[in-house]
């Protein structure tokens, strides 16, 4: 019964869209409707600007924090890792906007700084390093997912099984939910950073 709590209740935590609100409640546009019609950070810097799209960050990162929180209040560790999975799953899928979401890489960085914050702080060093040299976002986003699985490998002692996975789950709905990206990435016509999107690219 706890399990069921703790997913329905991070499910719907997730399911808050961040990007989505501030537009509509900001610039009174949906977001879903310009640039890559995605309702992510990323998307909301390019449509709405830095600042909305910085809000936007930071709101999914707290989704994140807090379904790990209370997850940890009602199940303990386990569910710390019941909530993250299923915040992530809330915030690509969520019920209120016709499970027409994000890309759950902000969700899932506020997951791992919860859970294990070493792991998290090098994972994001890894998206920083990618998104500098080589300006894609979505690049950088997309290594930081493959990447995460092996630092929490590496870095989290004693070994814990459970995380893995949990991570590994993570890791390959982040890159499955951007592979119209890597379709652009190998065709070379994916965006960089400043560069604007056209309505429709996913």
């Amino acid at each position: 019964m706890k399990f069921i709590i703790v997913a329905l209740l991070s499910y719907v935590i997730g399911s808050f869209s961040s990007a989505y609100v501030l537009g509509k409640v900001l610039k009174k546009q949906d977001i879903r409707a310009y640039g890559s019609g995605n309702a992510g950070a990323t998307n909301a810097v390019r449509v709405f600007g830095k600042k909305i799209g910085a809000m936007a960050f930071a709101l999914d990162v707290l989704k994140g924090v807090l379904a790990v929180y209370i997850g940890n209040k009602i199940l303990g560790y386990d569910g710390k890792l019941i909530a993250g999975f299923f915040a992530v799953i809330g915030h690509n899928w969520p019920v209120f906007f016709n499970f027409k979401g994000g890309k759950g890489i902000a969700t899932s960085f506020g997951i791992w700084l919860s859970i294990h914050w070493p792991s998290a702080i090098l994972t994001l060093l890894v998206f920083i390093i990618m998104a500098i040299t080589t300006k894609y976002i979505s690049l950088a986003s997309i290594s930081a997912a493959f990447a995460a699985p092996f630092v929490i490998l590496i870095v989290k002692k004693p070994f814990d099984l459970k995380l893995l996975l949990v991570m590994l789950l993570l890791s390959i709905l982040a890159i499955y939910k951007h592979r119209s990206n890597i379709k652009r990435l190998l065709e070379g016509k994916e965006y960089r950073v400043g560069e604007k999107v056209r309505k429709g690219d996913d």
